[in-house]
């Protein structure tokens, strides 16, 4: 879905410029958490009512989008949620216990918009639960699989990429 419909229905930024930073910062500060994630979970229900879909339904999300797979593992009904490098995870750690299907993080371990104690507290929290499955980064920083971006790292967004994909074909 177009998560800041509310906002600024359409929206496209990439990370090249400041003025992009700084939109995306003010959309991200706009932005309300609960109701991106019943747009997700309404989202969900729809696709589940094509006829072309024979098999699960998942999600995935960067950024804000990460912290907003994360919720849809604790919120949803999705099959399956892969978060990347989500921002804020740390404030709804609370709702760690709901999570009752797959949910694969991509963790980076220099992601400037994560501090390190946050990072230390999810995996802390998460990594006992069996549907949770965690990877860290090395030497990473925030979007390091974003395609052309500034901190783009091709090994690693390769391996994240794949186990994606794995995550989501066990989904058939």
């Amino acid at each position: 879905p177009d998560l800041y419909w509310r906002q600024e229905p359409n929206v496209e930024l990439t990370d090249k410029t400041q003025e992009e930073w700084d939109k995306a910062f003010a959309l991200l500060n706009g932005f309300n958490i609960d109701k991106g994630v019943e747009d997700i979970a309404s989202t969900i229900a729809f696709v589940r009512t094509l006829p072309s879909v024979t098999g699960g339904v998942g999600a995935v999300g960067y950024c804000l989008g990460g912290l907003l797979a994360f919720l849809t593992a604790t919120r949803t009904d999705a099959d399956s949620a892969v978060s990347y490098y989500g921002v804020n995870l740390d404030k709804f750690l609370g709702e760690a216990g709901k999570i009752q299907s797959p949910l694969l993080m991509h963790i980076a371990e220099e992601d400037e918009f994560v501090p390190a104690e946050a990072r230390a507290k999810i995996i802390e929290a998460l990594k006992d639960n069996p549907h949770v499955e965690i990877h860290t980064y090395p030497g990473c920083q925030h979007a390091f699989a974003r395609n052309n971006g500034i901190h783009y790292v091709d090994a690693a967004a390769k391996a994240a990429n794949a186990r994606t994909l794995k995550a989501f074909e066990a989904m058939r």
